[in-house]
């Protein structure tokens, strides 16, 4: 019951991110929260992130702290299961 539950939470997760990010304005083009989905087991879950997270997270490093002033993804960004996911890439947590 409860890995439906997470199951579904990343599901809802994967879809808001990707609304969200078909309505960003076009100078955040290399910023695209929707390449992120693959991490939502790790984020959301705290599953060991896949090589295809750890990769689009390099990708989108630059865009952190844009992400975690978003109210829509600050709550994902900024916890404990990304800090820890950011450690497990290898991945410098940025100072915003």
């Amino acid at each position: 019951m409860a890995k439906s539950a997470a199951a579904m939470c990343a599901a809802v997760a994967v879809i808001v991110a990707a609304v969200v990010a078909a309505m960003a304005p076009a100078a955040s083009a290399q910023c695209n929260a929707g390449s992120l989905a693959v991490c939502a087991g790790a984020i959301i879950g705290g599953a060991a992130p896949s090589a295809a997270c750890c990769s689009n997270l390099r990708a989108q490093q630059g865009c952190f702290c844009q992400y975690a002033r978003d109210p829509a993804y600050s709550g994902y960004i900024n916890s404990d299961n990304a800090r820890n996911t950011l450690n497990s890439c290898g991945v410098t947590i940025p100072r915003c």
